[in-house]
């Protein structure tokens, strides 16, 4: 399980500097940053390859990001999981409450991130098995269509063979050597009004058997041929849908949070109310290959496995990134909100130092999961933390704060700069984009002038500009279909220029 889990990880061959430089397509700047998370990444790949003795006496080193809003503390976290494909979750720091208050616990973020390891493995698996589904969909949606095309749907009564009909001929008997023709007859829509070689009597229907030609496809070819093309996809059928009913959840006897005893009661009470019994459903055919698909993977997929498996992954490659740690900091003697506060701190500290956790994919061992922390820090310090909590994040990293200069190159540089998201949305309304250099410089001069004028956002600042030069044009871009549009340096003065001086007004509008 370990070497599969080994494989999985993309970036093993990966070096730090390969990862700093993919972090570098999408990040300006912060080369510390990366630099410190490029070797916790590296290190957790090396740690995989180890003998199983050494291998868990090695710890991962957590990480404290310092920095303003909006220098990329969050982006760095986000990529760095994606490169890796790594379990990850993202969580504040303040929407956890001390054991005790009313809100969420602090175990519930392992309980997360399993649910996201656990998605992330169905999805593998469904890949997997996904041409195997697809073949018994289609199956399913030709005896839908064409009820007794198999002999399995056939019974006998009164010595003869019943099969069942469609709607057309809904109420009449047919005899099973002319069930073909009919079938045929029906669903080329020759049957509905027009009269052809079928004879009524006594609400039988006598077909005329046709001639046999050489080659011809059977009627359930036929119509797995339409199946495939798309034909069919807007005729109604019939579905037995399963009403969902999920496992009893583990935390209800194992002091889980108060959302999983609520779901864990729900689920108890479908098991005495019926929940999970089929039910008949028409929908269209497209429709119901969705639900078909989803009831064949579901049952392809083994959902100890996936539960295993997403356990693993938690415990060896999970990433949760706590954001805004700095609002949980306790500034000199705790008093009034202030205690919890510091209550939160020491739920966190046995997480984040190791301990097991209860969750319905199994017990997760908290101990080599990576913990990187982050927070601006600007109304308190690393060291109001709780001694024991700074002590489980040895790794400190100052980012630096966004000047003109970078700000030029994050409107330039990143394969999803600002800019180029603005150009491709407007693309689709026929109207072509583009930024002169000096409307990028100015632009660039404006966000790290309003941001030393007013609160620091950092690179979030260029959003509000941007958007505020591209009002109007993106407003009447309709009526621009087919034209080029260059923003100067010019308009985007005419456009801030009254906002920018008045600094009342740019505090609200930038």
């Amino acid at each position: 399980m370990m070497e599969g889990m080994t494989k999985k990880m993309r970036s093993l061959d990966l070096t730090p500097r390969e990862i700093v430089e993919k972090l570098d397509a999408y990040i300006i700047g912060q080369h510390k940053a990366k630099k410190a998370v490029a070797i916790a990444l590296r290190n957790r790949a090396r740690r995989l390859k180890l003998d199983e003795d050494i291998r868990d006496e090695i710890v991962p080193k957590n990480i404290l990001m310092i920095g303003p809003t909006g220098v990329g503390k969050t982006e760095i976290a986000r990529r760095l999981a994606k490169l890796c494909d790594a379990p990850f979750l993202k969580v504040e720091a303040t929407k956890y409450t001390e054991v005790g208050y009313v809100g969420r616990d602090v175990e519930s973020m392992v309980r997360d991130l399993a649910a996201v390891a656990a998605n992330m493995v169905r999805s593998e698996m469904q890949d997997k098995f996904k041409n195997t589904a697809e073949a018994r969909v289609e199956n399913e949606l030709l005896d839908l269509l064409l009820p007794g095309g198999r002999k399995k749907k056939e019974t006998r009564q009164r010595g003869e063979k019943v099969i069942a009909l469609p709607m057309e001929l809904s109420g009449r008997e047919i005899k099973p050597q002319d069930m073909e023709k009919a079938l045929e007859m029906v669903f080329s829509g020759e049957f509905v009004g027009k009269k052809h070689n079928i004879i009524e009597e006594k609400s039988e229907i006598v077909v005329e058997k046709p001639e046999a030609e050489a080659g011809k496809l059977s009627t359930r070819e036929k119509l797995r041929e339409k199946l495939k093309n798309g034909e069919l996809e807007d005729r109604i059928v019939e579905v037995n849908v399963q009403r969902a009913r999920t496992n009893f959840p583990v935390e209800i006897l194992a002091g889980g949070s108060f959302e999983d005893l609520e779901a864990g009661m729900q689920n108890l009470t479908s098991l005495f109310t019926g929940g999970g019994r089929q039910r008949k459903k028409s929908v269209t055919l497209g429709e119901a290959r969705r639900i078909l698909m989803e009831d064949q993977l579901d049952r392809l997929i083994d959902t100890d496995k996936v539960a295993e498996e997403a356990r693993l992954r938690v415990q060896q490659m999970g990433i949760i990134f706590i954001d805004e740690i700095d609002k949980i900091a306790v500034r000199g003697e705790a008093s009034g909100q202030d205690v919890s506060r510091e209550g939160v701190q020491r739920d966190i500290l046995p997480i984040v130092e190791g301990s097991n956790v209860n969750s319905k994919y199994g017990v997760i061992d908290t101990t080599h999961i990576l913990f990187i922390a982050a927070g601006a820090f600007n109304l308190s310090k690393p060291s109001d933390l709780i001694p024991e909590l700074q002590g489980r994040f040895p790794l400190r990293v100052e980012l630096d704060s966004l000047n003109t200069e970078d700000f030029k190159r994050i409107l330039r540089e990143p394969k999803n700069a600002i800019t180029k998201q603005y150009t491709e949305l407007l693309a689709t309304e026929k109207v072509t984009l583009k930024f002169s250099d000096a409307a990028i410089d100015r632009m660039s001069f404006l966000a790290a002038d309003v941001n030393a004028r007013a609160e620091n956002i950092g690179a979030r600042r260029l959003h509000t500009i941007i958007e505020t030069v591209l009002e109007e044009i993106s407003f009447e871009a309709d009526a621009h279909g087919g034209e080029t549009l260059e923003i100067t340096a010019e308009y985007v003065d005419e456009r801030l220029k009254s906002i920018v001086e008045d600094q009342d007004l740019s505090r609200y509008i930038l």
